[in-house]
């Protein structure tokens, strides 16, 4: 596997849609990962650590409500836990390491969609570019995977 410190480059978000429902508030519509009882445990208790504010940020409402996702601003920071294996992870992928956790960027050249590795859930972060560089995001969520999602062993991805 290649690793490179993260740097800044992003580009369009895809995938998450965000309904407007009046006096401010804000719901995300996203899409749950189907996981087993293990993997919901684990990113339930991960989830509940998460900030109500990432990237300057309110945490915003999600639909279908699930202890897995969460979702901050407009257009929506999303993060889901429990999610596939990327199809793209592959021994040779080109990784982001930030603060000790590996992160597949795709698209590679302009990512703005990052799935934590090595690690007993993948967790996809999605940050548009609207919200500029996502090492804030990324640096965050590290911080928090390293403390409540325990790493596979050493060379698992």
């Amino acid at each position: 596997m290649r690793r490179r410190g993260f740097g800044s480059a992003v580009a369009p978000a895809l995938g998450v849609v965000l309904i407007a429902t009046g006096c401010g508030s804000q719901t995300v519509q996203m899409s749950p990962p189907e996981t087993d009882g293990t993997t919901t445990e684990v990113c339930s208790a991960f989830v509940d650590e998460l900030p109500e504010t990432l990237m300057d940020a309110e945490r915003a409402e999600i639909r279908p409500e699930s202890e897995i996702m969460a979702a901050w601003g407009d257009p929506p920071i999303s993060l889901r836990c429990g999610v596939p294996r990327p199809d793209s992870l592959q021994p040779d992928s080109l990784l982001e390491e930030v603060n000790g956790v590996a992160w597949l960027p795709r698209p590679e050249d302009e990512p703005t969609m990052f799935t934590a590795v090595g690690h007993e859930a993948y967790i996809e972060l999605q940050v548009p570019s609207g919200h500029g560089a996502p090492a804030p995001a990324l640096t965050t969520m590290s911080d928090l995977i390293s403390e409540h999602v325990p790493a596979l062993p050493e060379g698992s991805l």
